[in-house]
C-alpha cells in the first residue's frame, strides 16, 4: 500500500469518529501540558536563580584573603603551586592583582561599625561600601528612591529595617540628610615613636604608628532598601548604611583589621581584610585563584556550590518530568481504547483490505498513522495548553508581588527543546499505546473478518 493511500485512510477513519477521537486527543493534550508546565516551572525557577547568581557577581568573582586570614577562621587555604611566603593584602597587592589578565575590576571590603546623628537623636549602625558594579547585582531592583547618583557621591541607602528605626514612613526619609560619626585612622609622623604621639587635641593615639581621630559627614538620603546586599569575601552582611565605596575608601575608617595589623607590627601600612576579583566569565575563575595564590594570597570561589546547585535543578527536573508524565500515561489508556474500539468497528473493512491484498505490516502501519496523528495534534495543543499554564503562573506570583511591591520574575519558561521533547514524547507514547491494537487487527483472519456484522 502506497503511503499517500494509507495517509488518506487513516485520515477518514480519523474524521469517520470526530469526536471520541477529538476527545482521545484531548487527554493526550492535557498529559502533555502538565508535562511541559512542570517541567517549565523547573526550567524557570533555574534560570532566575541562575540570573540572580550572575547578576550578584558571585560565580565570576574570586574572593581574595592573606592566608593566614583563612586558617584564622578554621578552613585551610589550599596549598599554593609555588613557596611564595604570605604577602600583606594592602593597596599595593590590590594594584597588582588587577593588572592580572582577564580581571574586570578589584575592590576591597570596607564595613565598619559606628554611629549616626538623626533628627538629634544618635543611633548604632554598621555602614559598608558598595561598588558602582552592585547597581546591576539585581540586589536594588524595586528599591524605594534611586542608586548613587555618582561613585564619589555623599550620598547613602538605607536598608529598610533600619530606615524604619529613623522613621515608620521610610519614604518620607528620602531625600533628607543624616551625620555619619566615623573613627578615622590617621598615620603618626615618621619621628613619633610607636607609642603615643596624638597628631590632635580630639585624637587617641593607639601603638603601632597611627591614631584614631573623630570625624563627622553629612550624607544625603538617596534610597531605602528591603534586602542587605551582598557583594564580596562573606557579603556585607549587618551593611544597614550604605555609601559609595569611593567614598568609604576616602573616609579612613578605623577597621576590625586595624587591630590585627597592630598585632603583627604592620599598621604604618594599611591593609583590606579582603579583596574581590571580578572576572570576565566564570571560565576564567578557576586560572585567576591559581595565580592569586602564586602571588603569596588565599583565594577561593563560588564554582563548587553553582555545581551542586545545577545539580539540585537537574534532580528537580526529572521529579517534575516523571510527575509531568503521569497524566500522559494516563492518556495512552484512552489511546488503546479508542484504537481497540476502532479494530472491533472496522473488522468488515481490514478483511477487505487483506482481501485485496493489504500485508499485515501495511494494517500495522494504518493504526500507527492513526495514533501518530492523535499524539502529534495532541503534543501541539499540550505544549500551547502548558504554555498558557506558565503564563497563568508568572502572572499569579507577579500579582501577588507587585501588591507588596516587589519586583517581578520570571518563574515558567518554556525553552525550545522542551517543545520538541514534549511532542516528540506525545508521538512516541501514541505509537507505543497503538501497538497492541496494530498488532491484534494485523492477526485477523480475512476470511472471518468478512463474514463480521
Amino acid at each position: 500500500m502506497k503511503s499517500r493511500d494509507l495517509s488518506d485512510l487513516a485520515l477518514r477513519n480519523l474524521r469517520e469518529a470526530i469526536l471520541r477521537n477529538s476527545l482521545t486527543t484531548l487527554g493526550i493534550a492535557v498529559g502533555v501540558a502538565s508535562l511541559v508546565a512542570m517541567v517549565s516551572l523547573g526550567a524557570g525557577l533555574q534560570q532566575l536563580a541562575s540570573k540572580r547568581l550572575s547578576q550578584s557577581g558571585l560565580f565570576d568573582s574570586v574572593f581574595v584573603t592573606p592566608k593566614m586570614n583563612l586558617r584564622g577562621m578554621g578552613r585551610e587555604a589550599a596549598p599554593a603551586p609555588s613557596d611564595k611566603p604570605p604577602r600583606l593584602l594592602d593597596e599595593a597587592a590590590r594594584q597588582e592583582i588587577s593588572r592580572l589578565p582577564n580581571v574586570i575590576e578589584v575592590f576591597p571590603q570596607v564595613r565598619f561599625f559606628t554611629e549616626v546623628r538623626y533628627d538629634g537623636k544618635p543611633y548604632a549602625t554598621m555602614v559598608a561600601g558598595m561598588p558602582e558594579s552592585s547597581k546591576a547585582s539585581g540586589s536594588f531592583d524595586g528599591m524605594q528612591g534611586s542608586f548613587f547618583s555618582s561613585a564619589g557621591a555623599n550620598e547613602t541607602i538605607l536598608q529598610s529595617e533600619f530606615a524604619k528605626e529613623l522613621s515608620p514612613q521610610t519614604s518620607t526619609l528620602i531625600g533628607k540628610e543624616l551625620v555619619l560619626r566615623y573613627a578615622e585612622r590617621q598615620s603618626l609622623p615618621s619621628n613619633a615613636p610607636n607609642s603615643s604621639v596624638p597628631t590632635s587635641p580630639n585624637s587617641e593615639s593607639l601603638p603601632g604608628g597611627f591614631s584614631v581621630v573623630p570625624k563627622e559627614m553629612h550624607l544625603r538620603i538617596v534610597g531605602v532598601v528591603d534586602t542587605e546586599p551582598a557583594s564580596g569575601f562573606g557579603g556585607f552582611g549587618n551593611g544597614r548604611l550604605l555609601i559609595p565605596l569611593q567614598v568609604a575608601l576616602t573616609l579612613r575608617a578605623a577597621q576590625v583589621n586595624d587591630l590585627r595589623d597592630i598585632v603583627r607590627g604592620t599598621s604604618s601600612t594599611p591593609t583590606f581584610a579582603s579583596l574581590t576579583v571580578r572576572a570576565k566569565g566564570p571560565a576564567y575563575v578557576e586560572a585567576l585563584e591559581v595565580s592569586i595564590k602564586n602571588m603569596g594570597f588565599g583565594a577561593f570561589s563560588l564554582l563548587d556550590a553553582s555545581k551542586s546547585l545545577t545539580t539540585f535543578f537537574k534532580v528537580l527536573d526529572i521529579l517534575l518530568g516523571i510527575f509531568g508524565s503521569l497524566a500522559l500515561f494516563v492518556a495512552t489508556l484512552g489511546i488503546v481504547n479508542t484504537l481497540v474500539m476502532a479494530v472491533l468497528e472496522r473488522r468488515r473493512e481490514i478483511g477487505v483490505l487483506k482481501a485485496l491484498g493489504a500485508a499485515d505490516g501495511d494494517v500495522k502501519q494504518l493504526f500507527f498513522v492513526e495514533a501518530g496523528v492523535m499524539g502529534l495534534f495532541g503534543g501541539i495543543l499540550g505544549v500551547f495548553l502548558g504554555w498558557l499554564i506558565g503564563r497563568a503562573l508568572n502572572f499569579g506570583t507577579n500579582f501577588y508581588l507587585h501588591r507588596r511591591e516587589l519586583p517581578s520574575v520570571e518563574i515558567s519558561s518554556v525553552p525550545w527543546w522542551l517543545v520538541l521533547f514534549a511532542i516528540g514524547f506525545a508521538i512516541a507514547v501514541s505509537l507505543a499505546a497503538g501497538l497492541y491494537p496494530a498488532s491484534r487487527a494485523a492477526r485477523l483472519n480475512p476470511v472471518e473478518a468478512l463474514r463480521y456484522e
